[in-house]
């Protein structure tokens, strides 16, 4: 699946719920299938900074595909995470670069969070692009 087509997924999926308090709890849901990270890897470095939870991403670059794993020390954070994750896992680097991110308004999430959580999204999404931007530059 292409990253579009999986951010299209997520916003019908969430477009089932009425309300807020159900689409958080589907949140949780969505970290307690996170791909965990290897605790090897819980290390400084891969904290995402800006968050206010801790935030550990890992990447590593299969079959010319990055794979994200991660984990957080909140759940709501975590839920948010793996939204993230599961878009943009499994995919070439320069496409997660050139992806559009509108998914997450589309879903309501950046509104409905609280300011600091709403740094800490945007700084997930820069981070995860960054490591596309490493390993791109490998791959050229």
């Amino acid at each position: 699946m292409t990253i579009q087509e999986i951010q299209e997924n997520i916003v019908d999926e969430f477009s089932m719920f009425d309300d807020w308090m159900q689409r958080y709890e589907y949140m949780i849901e969505l970290g307690k299938s996170l791909p965990l990270i290897d605790d090897q890897y819980k290390i400084d470095e891969n904290l995402i900074k800006g968050c206010q939870s801790k935030v550990w991403v890992h990447a590593e670059l299969a079959d010319d595909k990055l794979v994200f794993t991660a984990d957080s020390d909140a759940i709501i954070t975590k839920g948010i995470i793996a939204i993230l994750v599961r878009a943009f896992s499994n995919q070439k680097p320069q496409d997660i670069i050139g992806a559009d991110t509108g998914f997450i308004d589309e879903i309501g999430l950046k509104e409905h969070l609280s300011p600091t959580r709403a740094n800490g999204l945007v700084s997930m999404i820069k981070q995860l692009k960054m490591y596309a931007v490493a390993y791109q530059t490998q791959l050229n």
